[in-house]
């Protein structure tokens, strides 16, 4: 019939049929038009467009990245750095993986998002993988987020869930002292950092805060009335410091009298970083919270819980999320734990972790070095981190400060010692160049 609606072949029923080419123009058109005034302009000015269309939380950054290749990122103005901190922990495979950048690509032209009213391939895939590599018991469940600050926001309430009974109920939250767990209300609540918590207070209370790796104060703060006890194997807000051997038992064992859920906050140390998949291996804590390096660059933040008993804490409609468990997140994912398998990257993490550890200690202005596996803090004199991770920057370096005397790095795992040395080799004239920043000019 003239003018009757055709219908089309039922597999092509709601798919794009623009050519190849026509989808590619028009991207390249878009990201011409997109980026037109950015063109050309220099890391100075960019800047400048920054300040003024940024809320100023973060301060002005230091430089404008543009493009990356394995552990080296280039500048707006050309300049080339090695990338030491992974985009803090987050960039285990470096920039550009070609296996991740191929999964993510194909992941989103299949699917890019459903809401949490279905279900994804890749979200039970995921799920089911962090299970087996968390050796999790039978009954275990995985809930996805988006970042670190929402894994530990849904151990939070996990935690608050962990009630008592209206005879003897449970009201208290035991942290550690330096910890850090994000900045959404409830991982906030957890942090330690006074500046962090008292420009939002009130904040949830019933938190508390232990001198971390004293078992005596653990023992004689952890009774019937706390809901949970959450732990860092490694604080970062501390110096890059491990907990002591035997503390994550000892908070298993305390936790296990009293009722309490053990929480471990491994969104830095998980996924291989220090040399194995979880820092806390050997310990079976209640919750895990992961985030960082698990999507290899693509936001994605998970809490595993452990057994019935504490999954069935949280039940339908007590918390949830738009984005967590996106198929292109969940499939970022799988490629990156996949790669880090394959390429056998954690156990790389670990000896090269062990080799770079030897080789900092030997630098002179080198006090101390902390940390596991690619996970390393660099102990420096007081007030010199912050003006090393400046020099470095100039020098090509990406590094960060966790302090006045800490310099941290959380490189690619993907890192060679090659690479590293470059770094080592370069410490000494910029700790140097810190404690004496006007040596060789003229009065």
């Amino acid at each position: 019939m003239s003018g009757a609606h055709r219908q089309e072949p039922r597999e092509n029923q709601g798919q794009h049929t623009l050519p190849d080419a026509a989808v590619g123009g028009a991207a390249d058109t878009f990201r011409r038009e997109d980026l037109a005034s950015l063109t050309g302009l220099r890391g100075d000015e960019l800047l400048r467009r920054y300040d003024a269309s940024l809320l100023g939380v973060f301060g002005t950054p230091q430089r404008v990245l543009v493009r990356g290749q394995g552990a080296t990122v280039w500048d707006a103005d050309g300049k080339a750095y090695l990338d030491l901190l992974g985009g803090i922990a987050v960039n285990v495979l470096g920039h550009a993986h070609p296996f991740l950048t191929s999964v993510v690509s194909s992941q989103l032209a299949t699917l890019g998002h459903v809401s949490n009213f279905f279900a994804s391939p890749t979200q039970i895939a995921l799920a089911e993988r962090l299970l087996s590599l968390a050796h999790a018991p039978s009954g275990s469940h995985v809930f996805f987020a988006n970042s670190g600050a929402e894994a530990n926001e849904a151990a939070f309430k996990l935690a608050r869930r962990n009630r008592g009974t209206d005879q003897a109920p449970r009201t208290r939250i035991i942290a550690l002292e330096h910890a850090f767990h994000g900045r959404t209300a409830g991982a906030l609540s957890m942090t330690w950092k006074l500046a962090y918590r008292e420009p939002f207070e009130p904040l949830p209370g019933g938190v508390e805060w232990i001198p971390a790796g004293d078992v005596e104060a653990l023992r004689a703060a952890v009774d019937h009335t706390v809901q949970a006890v959450i732990v860092e194997p490694i604080q970062g807000e501390a110096g890059v410091l491990p907990l002591p051997d035997g503390y994550l038992e000892a908070v298993r064992e305390v936790t296990t009298q009293a009722g309490a859920l053990m929480i471990v906050d491994e969104v830095q140390t998980g996924v291989g970083r220090t040399g194995s998949w979880f820092a806390s291996e050997g310990v079976l804590p209640d919750a895990i919270t992961l985030a960082k390096g698990l999507g290899g660059g693509i936001p994605i933040g998970a809490m595993i819980t452990m057994g019935a008993q504490v999954s069935a804490l949280l039940t339908p409609g007590q918390h949830g999320t738009t984005f967590g468990g996106n198929p292109v997140a969940t499939a970022a994912a799988l490629a990156t734990l996949h790669v880090i398998e394959q390429e056998g990257l954690v156990e790389h993490a670990r000896v090269t972790g062990l080799w770079l550890t030897e080789q900092l200690r030997g630098v002179d202005g080198v006090l101390g070095v902390h940390g596991r596996g690619l996970l390393v803090g660099i102990h420096v004199e007081n007030g010199l981190a912050p003006l090393i991770v400046r020099a470095g920057l100039e020098a090509g370096f990406i590094i960060n400060a966790t302090g006045p005397d800490t310099v941290r790095l959380a490189p690619p795992l993907i890192i060679t010692r090659e690479q590293l040395s470059t770094f080592v080799d370069a410490l000494p004239a910029l700790i140097a160049h810190a404690a004496h920043p006007n040596a060789g000019q003229e009065a």
